[in-house]
Parts: C-alpha cells; sequence; structure tokens
C-alpha cells in the first residue's frame, strides 16, 4: 500500500499471500540442495531455482496489487533471497562448481553488515533494498543456475556465459556492500545526532 507522498504503508498482517508465496521460496533452497548433492538432479535444479526467481518477481508483484505489503513481507523477501543465494552457493562450491574465494567473499560482507546492523540498531535498520542490490542478487541467481545446465548440457558456451553473469555479480556484490555500508552509517549518525539533539533541547 502506498501513501499520497509514494512511500509505501506496511501492515502487521502475518497470513498474506505475498508472505505465502516468499515461505514457498524459503521451501525451495533445502530442495534445491537435495537435488543436486543427494541426487545429482542438476536440470531438476535448474528448474527449482527458475521457479523461485519467479516468485521472487511474483511476491512483490502481488503485493503492490492487492496492497497487501506487510513489515514480515519487507524482512522476509531479501532474507529469502541471501538465504538461498548462499545455500545455493555453498551447494555449488561442495560439488565442485565453483571457487570457494567466491563463497568467503560472498558471506564476509554479508556477516559485515549483519554485525554492524546488530551493533548499531540492535536488529532491523530499516534499509531499503536498492535495485543494484536485487540486480546483483539476480545475476548471480542466473549464474549459478547456467553452470549447472552447463554441466548437464555439456556446453562450453554456456559455461562462459554463466562466469559472465556471476563475475558482473560479484562486482555489483561489492558495490553494493559499499553503498548499503555507507546508507547504514549516515542513519546511525543521524538517528545519533538526533538523540543528541533531543537531548540537549
Amino acid at each position: 500500500m502506498t501513501d499520497h507522498d509514494g512511500r509505501t504503508d506496511y501492515s502487521n498482517a502475518v497470513f498474506t499471500i505475498p508472505n505465502a508465496i516468499t515461505v514457498f521460496r524459503f521451501l525451495g533452497t533445502p530442495l534445491f540442495v537435495w537435488l543436486v548433492l543427494a541426487r545429482d538432479e542438476y536440470g531438476w535444479g535448474v528448474f527449482v531455482l527458475a521457479m523461485m526467481g519467479c516468485t521472487d518477481w511474483i511476491d512483490g508483484f502481488v503485493a503492490r496489487k492487492l496492497k497487501q505489503s506487510s513489515h514480515l513481507g519487507r524482512i522476509m523477501d531479501p532474507l529469502a533471497d541471501r538465504v538461498a543465494l548462499v545455500a545455493v552457493v555453498i551447494t555449488m562450491v561442495l560439488v565442485g562448481f565453483l571457487p570457494l574465494w567466491l563463497l568467503l567473499l560472498l558471506v564476509v560482507l554479508d556477516v559485515v553488515l549483519l554485525a554492524l546492523t546488530l551493533f548499531l540498531f540492535h536488529g532491523d535498520a530499516g534499509l531499503k533494498v536498492t535495485m543494484l542490490g536485487k540486480t546483483r542478487t539476480a545475476a548471480l541467481m542466473v549464474g549459478t543456475p547456467m553452470l549447472l545446465l552447463a554441466e548437464a548440457l555439456n556446453s562450453g558456451f554456456t559455461f562462459w556465459l554463466a562466469w559472465i553473469f556471476l563475475a558482473a555479480g560479484m562486482v555489483m556484490h561489492v558495490i553494493a556492500f559499499c553503498q548499503y555500508l555507507v546508507t547504514l552509517l549516515a542513519k546511525h549518525r543521524a538517528v545519533h545526532l538526533t538523540g543528541g539533539a533531543r537531548g540537549g533541547a
């Protein structure tokens, strides 16, 4: 729901259609891990990731159309993205399709942001997901299944195309980290100054 200033008005609702779709996306992560690690079903793994990618767009579309944007959904949506991305990359490292350094770079930067958020704000800092952050996640979630597809099809072209997406995604990951870090520190400084001004009034 959006107010007259163009800002989204989040409700406290829990049981909404967009939230149900997001839960479905959460469930896709262990299914992907099981298909790839336990069954070597790379084709079905690609299919599951494709479905998860579709739900990432669908839940936001449904939330806007049905005016069912919620505080829970605002937290769950990016969390589902991060859980899926990290789990998928870990799986790909374990099967030898991705190098360990890519996983470490991905996780370490996220851990730094999470630690700062917990330390400075004791929880949710209320940061909005940026377009760059969404594009980064999309690039990584496209490149990863393409590696599986390249293995299934034995296609060198698909392999190199996958790495183009992955390389672009990791570059955007570093840039997005810097943007979120600057925004996080600026928000904390603004809250601190506001609190100081009120204390001195």
